[in-house]
């Protein structure tokens, strides 16, 4: 489960941004993260909890916002949609596909005091 140490990195990336910040707290966190990141959401809310124990970030709320998937077709020259990384093309069935979309995994907005 690798949710545990994205967790953990997402904490300390909190705490190094609150010394440059000047803040004490994190009350809310919105994570973007895409369907091609390879992230169980609901693992990385439950490492969230257990790791925030006794941190700035305890008792914030996570907020998800998911991404969709999408890749340029080679085969037809076009941006289509994806959910998976290997998924073929929509449009002409083609698998000569380049992600440009789906794998990210980024802190959107924090809310701290």
């Amino acid at each position: 489960m690798h949710e545990m140490s994205i967790a953990e990195g997402i904490v300390q990336l909190l705490e190094e941004q609150a010394v440059a910040q000047d803040f004490t707290r994190v009350r809310a966190l919105w994570l973007e993260i895409g369907p091609l990141a390879a992230i169980e959401v609901e693992s990385l809310r439950f490492c969230f909890e257990a790791v925030t124990r006794g941190s700035l970030a305890e008792g914030a709320r996570l907020e998800i916002v998911e991404l969709p998937g999408r890749a340029w077709c080679l085969g037809c020259n076009a941006s289509v949609a994806i959910r998976r990384r290997y998924d073929a093309c929509p449009q002409c069935g083609s698998h000569r596909l380049q992600v440009t979309q789906g794998d990210e995994l980024r802190v959107k907005e924090l809310e701290v005091e």
